[in-house]
């Protein structure tokens, strides 16, 4: 009888549980029993078919253990263990977007990952709670971001995004920025609400849409633009019209090929964000414009992060749970994580159970205490 694993199947633009085949690892891959995977914005922006990766299992972040290593696979069966989603030399690795991704109870993952070094071992201080490494891959896209723009010594940072990534950014900038004024603008009017509904993590909390009331910062302004592919362009619009002298953007969120505004003429902004990946180059490429206004503006992006961003994002989150806990909003099982995939498959908002959903932890595999391996 052929051995046989649940697994979240996207079929016929729904999802639903099943079961998938459970494969015997080759030489160079692992086998992974998944612990707990997280969903990304961009899972969701699949679920709604807003982009066309082609995996039927999705989810790229989360922590896992090696159940089989195949011959020459470098791995001892127990290791926790989290994934890089992003090879940054082998495109065919995309986890959870062309590689069928953690959503599942078991997953293989291919020699060229593991010869890659996309797989990392977990030790000691850097073990944070099964929960909380739902949150590590976006808490490592904000140390790639920060990362960048602690070269340009920011006066104030301006995170736009109401997304998981935007909340890490508000919560994290002052630990890997030190001294800086923050301002969360928001896309939504919901997003902005549940940041008033707490505690906010920023100076000032506000609409995307109300920026142009802000006075000039002073100094120069780091923009950190975390929204959904579709947001992007717009908000990135928005913010050239701020009128700040210098203005230094990341656009961490996604773009349509091609994508250009008159407001930096000749600027290929896809091909911007798409110049670094997984922390190559070392010294990131940016691009210089001056918009019509005569703002100066240093362009840049990036995708996916490297391995030092990971491992920075572990021990943060170790060290400083009750920092980020609160963005833990729900968690449930594997079964139960079909109804929130299809209740966000089926609407705009991301209202799951009357509240807003900022982070899903699935918990899926038997958890243990990795802390005194």
């Amino acid at each position: 009888m052929t051995a046989a694993h649940r697994a979240i199947v996207r079929t016929a633009g729904t999802v639903a549980l099943g079961t998938r085949p459970t494969a015997e690892p080759g030489p160079g891959e692992l086998s992974l029993e998944v612990v707990v995977a997280g969903l990304c914005g961009t899972d969701i922006q699949m679920l709604r078919g807003l982009r066309d990766d082609g995996a039927a299992v999705i989810g790229h972040e989360g922590l896992a253990r090696v159940v089989a290593a195949g011959p020459g696979a470098p791995f001892t069966p127990g290791t926790p263990v989290l994934v890089n989603p992003t090879h940054p030399a082998d495109p065919s690795f995309l986890l959870g977007h062309n590689v069928d991704g953690l959503l599942q109870e078991r997953v293989i993952v291919p020699a060229t990952a593991v010869e890659g070094g996309m797989v990392l071992p977990l030790g000691a201080p850097e073990t944070p709670e099964d929960a909380l490494t739902a949150l590590l891959e976006p808490l490592a896209v904000v140390h790639y971001a920060l990362e960048i723009h602690r070269r340009f010594a920011p006066a104030t940072l301006l995170v736009v995004g109401d997304g998981t990534v935007g909340h890490l950014a508000v919560r994290a900038a002052r630990h890997l920025l030190g001294p800086v004024r923050v301002v969360h603008a928001h896309h939504t009017p919901a997003g902005l609400a549940w940041s008033r509904g707490g505690t906010p993590a920023a100076d000032l909390t506000l609409l995307a849409e109300d920026l142009g009331s802000l006075p000039p910062a002073g100094g120069t302004v780091c923009v950190l633009l975390a929204t959904p592919r579709d947001a992007t362009l717009p908000l990135l619009e928005r913010v050239l019209g701020l009128g700040e002298d210098t203005l230094v953007v990341d656009m961490v969120g996604g773009l349509p090929p091609g994508a250009r505004t008159p407001l930096l003429p000749g600027v290929d902004l896809a091909a911007v964000r798409a110049a670094n990946c997984g922390g190559i180059p070392a010294v990131p490429v940016v691009a210089e414009a001056t918009t019509p206004a005569g703002s100066r503006v240093v362009l840049y992006g990036h995708r996916g992060v490297a391995n030092r961003h990971l491992r920075a994002a572990a021990r943060e989150l170790t060290a400083f749970p009750g920092r980020y806990r609160a963005l833990l909003t729900h968690e449930t099982d594997l079964a139960g994580a079909v109804g929130v995939l299809r209740a966000l498959a089926g609407s705009s908002g991301r209202v799951i159970e009357g509240r807003r959903l900022v982070k899903l932890a699935v918990r899926i595999g038997a958890s243990e205490t990795w802390r005194n391996r």
